[in-house]
């Protein structure tokens, strides 16, 4: 039987979402909590990579399994020897079908920033102490023109081994509260690095270090933006995928 799994993570301590030799991540230990739990091997499948320190409030998943009989009482079990930094929200029997990656339709990330230093933000939004007032609406400008495009190779993290940069962008905004920013962003999909650069490329438009021209010159021509900013990944949270 096939089940699907919503968790929420924090990822300074691990190495991304995905297994890697020698790397703790969030996929092999979420994997061996079910296997230890169902006394057999459990792989389970997510709808996506996140980078190392990136963090998640709904992700999704499935695996594969014959021994579950009580999903409560499983669902206990296993979130009470997961570290603390990984909640299973809840577990589901779904249809044999079911692909948490490729029946995925949206994707939706945000990214925090925080321009004065507060210590209960570490790890959870982006300290961004500069004295330089940002031209929100500039940034804003440079949100809203990722809209008008389908293909994104100058905010793909170089390496990466893609077929295609097309994605379909459905939001893409700021919103200022404070002394905080948020940058909001759907897609059906997204690339490697793609929503730190786009954040990145933002804040430089922003500082007026990168200009709106050069900024929709790159992506008219599909090349490398003229200056890259991939900014850290503790202000990035996958917030939600919506099937």
């Amino acid at each position: 039987m096939r089940w699907r799994i919503d968790l929420s993570y924090k990822g300074t301590n691990y190495s991304g979402w995905q297994k890697q030799s020698g790397d703790k991540t969030v996929q092999q230990t979420i994997e061996e909590a079910f296997s230890t739990i169902l006394r057999e091997p459990i792989e389970i499948v997510g709808c996506g990579r996140t980078d190392a320190g990136v963090h998640a409030r709904k992700y999704a998943a499935h695996f594969d399994a014959n021994t579950i009989s009580d999903s409560a009482k499983v669902l206990y079990q296993v979130n009470s020897i997961l570290p603390d930094d990984i909640a299973i929200n809840f577990l589901e029997k779904v249809k044999p079908e079911f692909h948490a990656r490729y029946d995925a339709r949206e994707r939706h990330y945000l990214y925090y920033i925080h321009f004065n230093k507060n210590p209960f933000l570490i790890g959870q939004s982006f300290y961004f102490g500069t004295q330089v007032e940002l031209d929100k609406s500039a940034m804003q400008d440079a949100a809203k023109l990722l809209m008008n495009y389908n293909d994104f190779l100058p905010f793909c993290k170089t390496g990466s081994d893609v077929k295609h940069f097309k994605c379909m962008i459905t939001e893409s905004k700021w919103d200022f509260e404070n002394e905080q920013a948020i940058y909001s962003i759907k897609a059906n999909r997204f690339l490697r690095g793609m929503v730190r650069l786009i954040t990145g490329a933002c804040l430089n438009v922003g500082l007026s270090k990168l200009s709106i021209g050069s900024f929709e010159e790159s992506l008219r021509q599909q090349i490398p933006l003229p200056l890259q900013w991939s900014v850290p990944p503790e202000g990035l949270f996958l917030e939600e995928v919506i099937y």
